[in-house]
């Protein structure tokens, strides 16, 4: 209800200058005040996740099981008993915790509560300055130290960029896989349509070589973040705040937004060398796919690849396109009636730590990893 201009006589200190913003105030109807507060809500939330941008964090409880040069080694296991199953995140420009993104929306959560008991994720760690000459050797060196710290035989689960790594590593130590898990992952670079393999291809080595020069020999986490917004501008510029204005009064969605953008706007530089290696030899080349990638001294063979093999794509990834994914099945030596090829709801993030996915996929996963 509106104050009469009259009535504002009745507040002395209103003819304070000092005072007058409380006049003003006793002017304003009620849902003026709210729209105010809510304005307020929003830019203070903007500032929040935008500008101070608070570090992500784990959802599930774990340990530092080992600490090396390129990760750590988080231990969420809940028992002893069994194979462990080692998850290998993205490693991508951003941190590992979307492998642990949030309650009812997490991988690990999701294999620990459909009977998997040792569980484990590698924390990719940000590339310092003595790490630039680091290249994809390098990784896979350090996963086996970590593989043979886990008894030396392991359910393998690759993500994304994870995903090949996974792969390298089962190829070139078949026997130490008891199964192999690939969701999102590259492994076949030519196949399918999307702006990274058109990117790739389009742009010279040289321009990739300018990132990493004007990174200082790293790739600077930022620049990877700039390219991922710049395929969704309209999303990531206007749409998702939008979003948050429209659910500024709900704290569970608002507390969700800060989840997720505390875990996109922080981001981890990726060493020169290996950035490079990467895009030359696997994605503008296909060297992996094609049996010509040499890992840790050997030419590495995908037939070589002969345990049971889960492939994950989403049916709206335009990160890795799903024949990508799938299409490593005509690369491996694992037997057909082995290879699973299972289509989620939804793009690429959310195969990871969408809700979909973490109750219709990832559960059939965890069953399939407990029989074999």
């Amino acid at each position: 209800m509106t104050t009469e201009p009259a009535k504002l006589f009745n507040y002395p200190e209103v003819g304070v200058p000092f005072f007058w913003p409380l006049g003003i105030a006793t002017q304003l109807t009620e849902a003026t005040l709210k729209l105010t507060h809510k304005n307020l809500e929003f830019l203070r939330e903007v500032e929040e996740t935008q500008i101070e941008r608070p570090k992500p964090v784990w959802a599930t409880q774990n340990t530092t099981e080992l600490s090396l040069h390129t990760l750590n080694l988080r231990n969420f296991s809940q028992s002893a008993d069994g194979i462990p199953t080692l998850v290998l995140p993205p490693y991508a420009g951003h941190t590992s915790q979307i492998a642990d993104f949030y309650q009812g929306q997490s991988l690990v959560e999701a294999l620990l509560s459909h009977g998997i008991p040792r569980v484990y994720v590698t924390e990719w760690l940000s590339a310092t300055d003595s790490m630039k000459d680091y290249d994809i050797d390098n990784y896979l060196a350090e996963l086996n130290v970590c593989v043979a710290d886990l008894g030396g035989k392991v359910n393998l689960i690759g993500l994304c960029q994870g995903g090949w790594i996974a792969t390298m590593y089962a190829a070139r130590y078949p026997r130490n896989i008891q199964t192999l898990t690939l969701a999102g992952a590259p492994i076949d670079t030519d196949a399918g349509s999307g702006p990274i393999k058109d990117n790739a291809h389009e742009y010279p080595l040289s321009f990739f070589e300018g990132l990493v020069k004007v990174g200082g020999g790293l790739l600077q986490g930022k620049f990877m973040l700039q390219g991922f917004k710049n395929m969704h501008p309209e999303k990531q510029y206007v749409d998702k705040f939008t979003e948050l204005y429209a659910h500024i009064d709900e704290p569970h969605y608002v507390q969700r937004f800060e989840r997720f953008e505390s875990w996109y706007e922080n981001t981890v530089n990726l060493p020169g060398r290996w950035y490079l290696q990467a895009i030359k030899e696997l994605f503008k080349e296909n060297r992996l796919a094609k049996g010509e990638f040499v890992g840790l001294g050997k030419r590495l063979s995908l037939q070589a690849i002969d345990c049971p093999v889960y492939l994950l794509a989403g049916d709206r990834d335009d990160i890795t396109p799903k024949e990508q994914v799938f299409n490593a099945g005509k690369y491996l030596g694992t037997g057909k009636d082995d290879i699973i090829k299972d289509l989620a709801e939804g793009g690429h993030i959310g195969l990871f730590m969408g809700k979909k996915a973490i109750d219709n996929n990832w559960s059939k996963i965890a069953a399939w990893i407990l029989a074999h």
